[in-house]
């Protein structure tokens, strides 16, 4: 089922989730439903209060290059994912989020981030992810932390964002 989306200005994208104790058929259906939302809406991540649950979960559908052409990953589910590292240089890249419609920012981020997660099965998992994929895991875990894409933002280029964030809020509140 397709999930609505959570848009700039709902309170919930500023709350930190909660933990999920147990994975329950619920949270099955969750994380299955966040997925075909993902796919639907073509994006590379999706955390759970970006669909009105305020749950840590995110869904990861990151495309990898192979030669010349981009390949999709496949999709991955995190549960309480924890960040356990950071590291290697800083790079900036335009990063875009789902709940913030047509806005697009230059955001630095490392490089590369180990995480520790849960998967739907109960297993706990170590992984280390780099690039593109370090960047959507570090973006979707922020999501469960309350934190907005534009919060990475400082100085005069934040200052300037203030009108363009109110307008997308307007806009979208109503949705």
């Amino acid at each position: 089922m397709l999930l609505p989306l959570t848009y700039l200005g709902d309170p919930i994208l500023r709350k930190k989730a909660a933990r999920v104790e147990t994975i329950t058929p619920e949270i099955r259906q969750l994380a299955h439903d966040m997925e075909e939302t993902l796919k639907h809406l073509n994006g590379v991540g999706l955390a759970a209060p970006q669909v009105k649950y305020g749950v840590a979960l995110f869904v990861t559908h990151v495309p990898y290059r192979q030669s010349e052409e981009w390949t999709d990953g496949p999709i991955k589910v995190y549960l309480n994912p924890r960040i356990v590292d950071v590291f290697g240089d800083l790079w900036e890249y335009e990063e875009g989020c789902l709940s913030i419609p047509k806005l697009y920012l230059p955001i630095e981020r490392p490089a590369s981030v180990t995480l520790e997660a849960m998967t739907l099965e109960g297993t706990l998992l170590q992984e280390t992810y780099h690039g593109l994929e370090a960047r959507v895991v570090l973006h979707e875990n922020d999501h469960l932390n309350g934190v907005l894409m534009f919060d990475r933002v400082h100085g005069p280029q934040r200052k300037k964002l203030d009108p363009i964030l109110r307008d997308i809020q307007k806009k979208y509140s109503s949705n």
